[in-house]
């Protein structure tokens, strides 16, 4: 199965970084500090950012993507 990275539910933190126009070592520093301003989910020593809390902080939303249920 071809899947492109936009349809992917998770991001890298490099490509949070390029999306947020900080320096991917920044953008690991604060993941591994718990500071990025999304939820950090990690699988082993990998750690991914949902797409949609990282899409909602880019446009201004204040959930994090969150169902508020």
């Amino acid at each position: 199965m071809n899947t492109s990275r936009m349809d992917t539910l998770t991001m890298t933190k490099p490509e949070v970084a390029k999306a947020r126009r900080i320096s991917r070592g920044l953008a690991y520093d604060l993941a591994r500090h718990d500071k990025l301003p999304v939820p950090v989910i990690r699988l082993g020593r990998r750690m991914v950012l949902p797409r949609k809390a990282v899409e909602n902080l880019l446009s201004g939303k204040t959930d994090q993507g969150l169902d508020e249920g």
